[in-house]
């Protein structure tokens, strides 16, 4: 997202739910004591990567998007509650970013995965900045049954959102994968992660590299 027209109506829609969701989630996976380094990819705005500040105090984050837009947003917007874990936002599109560490603790995602044109250009760059122990955890959206199926959840979940957000997540979830479609990329990836669905739209992929 390079329009900014788009970026202020994604950044400034009501992602609480899910995005507090996703904390809860890699808490539950990964604890609640953290005091590595870890890794944001496709970290868009920086909801999340403020969020996951705040949950470990103790850390430090790199967060990565190719938006220059989406970052200049992200470096300006207050922070949800006061933080002490330093926030690093970078620049650069997958594969070919450079990032400062050779490999993370933490590698987390939130709907990267069907923006990409290939789904390995993720996998691969987990498995890069990943050593033996790492934990990953990434949610993305879930394609619909149907073109129906996707307007009813555009309907439900972005009624209240601009046009240009409505038009967005309509096209986001038709872009989106099934898990058995997951599973496949792991597998070709060689990743042994756990793929569950943990919404109406949401799945969640879990796991250590060994």
């Amino acid at each position: 997202m390079e329009d900014p027209e788009q970026v202020l109506a994604y950044a400034q829609a009501d992602f609480e739910i899910p995005h507090n969701n996703f904390i809860q989630h890699l808490k539950a996976f990964v604890g609640n004591d953290f005091n590595g380094v870890a890794l944001d990819l496709g970290c868009g705005s920086g909801d999340i990567s403020w969020r996951f500040a705040h949950a470990y105090p103790n850390s430090r984050l790199d967060a990565v998007d190719g938006s220059a837009v989406m970052l200049d947003y992200a470096k300006s917007a207050a922070c949800p509650q006061p933080v002490v874990t330093p926030v690093n936002f970078i620049l650069g599109r997958l594969p070919t970013v450079n990032l400062p560490q050779s490999y993370y603790d933490i590698i987390l995602s939130n709907s990267l995965l069907h923006h990409l044109p290939d789904p390995q250009i993720l996998w691969q760059t987990v498995k890069r900045y990943s050593h033996k122990g790492s934990h990953c955890v990434i949610m993305d959206l879930l394609r619909p049954d149907s073109l129906a199926a996707a307007q009813d959840m555009v309907t439900v979940y972005a009624g209240n959102e601009p046009y240009i957000l409505q038009h967005d997540f309509y096209h986001s979830l038709l872009a989106a994968f099934r898990i058995e479609e997951i599973n496949g990329q792991l597998a070709e990836a060689k990743l042994p992660f756990t793929v569950r669905q943990i919404s109406d739209r949401h799945a969640l992929i879990t796991g250590t590299i060994p």
